[in-house]
């Protein structure tokens, strides 16, 4: 893929329905991964069914009414910026349901996607039952929010959210991946979607493989979603910008089994010195 192709920019204005970001697996070119943001008003209201696709609910930032063919949540959201560092709410929907979303505010809104079977009921996730982590040392600390990690039920999705102090770098040191090899690696598809503070910043982001037929160092701007179909894929926030992003995986396997770069994984060493 080419350095265009790796790079989904927000639109300039959203659609009639709101989305301002669309990544579907037959745009991405792959198999699994699903993933759009909307920008609604308030009292603005987004429909869908989920058809043979799981789906998770991100409040990215705004409070929002949810309604499922079961279950109905109101008035939730509490961070009105991704940069307050409070753990978001979302919403688990699973195949075979739909839900409704009624913005009380502005509301920027990330509606994840992969295959479903229909496993698990539609539930509310609160900030509360989030984990928060810190990784990384030094200049490669960053705060982690495990949105739908592999220990809480979905059938495909994995969802984390990542807050990057500026000056510092994340995903880091960088790790793969791309390979059904159990229980050393797994395959997962990716995406990720930047936020920066101030907007008019930018970040760095690297997709490359090992053999380097994929090797593309990008310049992201805010609002601007990197595709990682294969390979190692390292962050950097420049000083004087902060930096957020979600990710999404999903593949043939839940579960999140990763291979660092060979070349850098000494810096682990150095670390529990």
């Amino acid at each position: 893929m080419s350095k265009s192709e790796l790079i989904v920019s927000s639109a300039a204005a959203p659609r009639e329905d709101g989305c301002v970001l669309s990544i579907t697996p037959h745009s991405a070119g792959w198999k699994f991964v699903g993933f759009e943001v909307y920008h609604l008003e308030a009292g603005q209201r987004l429909q869908h069914e989920t058809g043979e696709e799981e789906v998770c609910l991100v409040l990215i930032g705004g409070k929002a009414n949810v309604v499922t063919a079961e279950q109905s949540w109101e008035q939730i959201g509490e961070r009105m910026s991704v940069f307050e560092q409070i753990p978001p709410y979302a919403v688990y929907v699973p195949s075979g349901d739909r839900y409704e979303v009624e913005a009380l505010t502005g509301l920027e809104l990330a509606v994840c996607r992969a295959p479903g079977k229909g496993t698990y009921e539609a539930r509310l996730i609160t900030p509360s039952q989030i984990e928060v982590e810190i990784r990384g040392k030094g200049n490669a600390e960053r705060r982690i929010h495990q949105i739908l990690p592999e220990n809480e039920p979905a059938d495909s999705l994995l969802v984390v959210e990542v807050l990057t102090p500026n000056g510092h770098w994340s995903s880091y040191p960088p790790h793969k991946h791309d390979e059904e090899r159990l229980p050393e690696q797994s395959y997962l598809e990716e995406t990720y979607y930047h936020k920066i503070q101030p907007e008019h910043g930018f970040a760095i982001q690297r997709v490359y493989t090992d053999d380097r037929s994929l090797n593309e160092t990008l310049a992201v701007s805010n609002g601007d979603a990197v595709l990682v179909p294969r390979g190692y894929h390292p962050v950097s926030a420049p000083p004087g910008y902060d930096l957020y992003y979600l990710n999404v995986m999903a593949g043939p396997v839940r579960t999140w089994k990763f291979k660092n770069d060979p070349d850098h994984e000494w810096i682990f060493k150095e670390w529990t010195k």
